[in-house]
């Protein structure tokens, strides 16, 4: 089954999260992309080389922004003056695409560095849902919410996650940014169907789709995946993508890698059997 696809006309191709040591590459023209991922809160400066840097790039490619630390989930609302901040950053930079997490990050002003699960609820819906409206108008723009790697689940769990993250879009009309990696991650963690899960997912709400590698640990006799970027695409993740494709059609897709970080023609790669694998899909 198909839903209709938005248009993206600049990002066809795929992208890749722009990393300080491949800056240089992408300013003189040695690596080529379909578009760039920054991480919002590393640019939250006045000025400078980093914020001059992107200037250059946006010239050259579509610019996305994902933030870490909306708190989206969080009791007690989201932080004003960082939805100010962003919105100056964005008003810049003109980003194609804004996202952040199904997540929680602090709690009356303490942060903490980890995006935090939530109780899947009724109740923690209406927190979220008025965090996300407040969120888009402060930012004036359509929020992308993605789902993040979980390794528990909550007995007060009413809904999966998909099943929350569609009625999260309905409530507020945001967009979602699914990410196969850390869909695969929380079904292999939590002894769930990381295939059936994905039917779960509203496809005219998602817009964005993220690719990334994962690390996994024995514990207690048992195996458990970390989700660290720090490798190549999976099989298993590069198999639900396809899924993806045969449900949703073609969508603006990122390949992340944060750790253990390869060589720019490495990471391109990958980005590179995003496109032919997107290509065979539409065959």
């Amino acid at each position: 089954m198909h839903t209709p696809a938005p248009r993206f006309p600049d990002l066809v191709k795929a992208g890749v999260g722009l990393r300080h040591a491949h800056v240089s590459e992408f300013l003189t023209g040695a690596g080529k992309a379909g578009w760039l991922e920054v991480h919002a809160e590393n640019y939250l400066v006045a000025g400078g080389p980093r914020l001059a840097q992107l200037e250059k790039l946006r010239q050259d490619y579509p610019v996305s922004f994902h933030s870490v630390a909306l708190s989206l989930g969080a009791a007690d609302g989201v932080d004003t003056a960082h939805l100010a901040r962003l919105r100056a950053l964005y008003d810049r930079f003109q980003p194609c695409l804004v996202s952040d997490h199904l997540a929680w990050t602090g709690l009356a002003g303490t942060h903490v560095p980890d995006l935090l699960p939530l109780p899947l609820t009724g109740q923690t819906l209406e927190i979220v849902a008025a965090n996300v409206a407040r969120a888009q108008d402060a930012l004036g723009r359509r929020l992308l919410v993605e789902n993040p790697s979980l390794y528990v689940r909550f007995t007060a769990d009413q809904m999966d996650e998909g099943e929350f993250l569609a009625a999260l879009a309905v409530r507020t009309g945001c967009g979602l940014l699914l990410d196969l990696n850390n869909l695969y991650i929380s079904a292999s963690n939590r002894g769930q169907d990381a295939a059936r899960l994905l039917t779960h997912f509203p496809g005219d709400a998602v817009q964005e789709i993220h690719l990334a590698g994962h690390a996994r640990m024995d514990v207690d006799g048992g195996s458990l995946l970390i989700d660290d970027h720090g490798s190549a695409v999976p099989d298993p993740v590069w198999a639900l993508y396809e899924s993806a494709l045969r449900r949703f059609g073609p969508r603006p897709t990122l390949v992340e890698w944060d750790t253990a970080l390869p060589p720019l023609a490495v990471l391109l790669s990958q980005a590179t059997k995003a496109d032919a694998v997107r290509e065979a899909a539409a065959c």
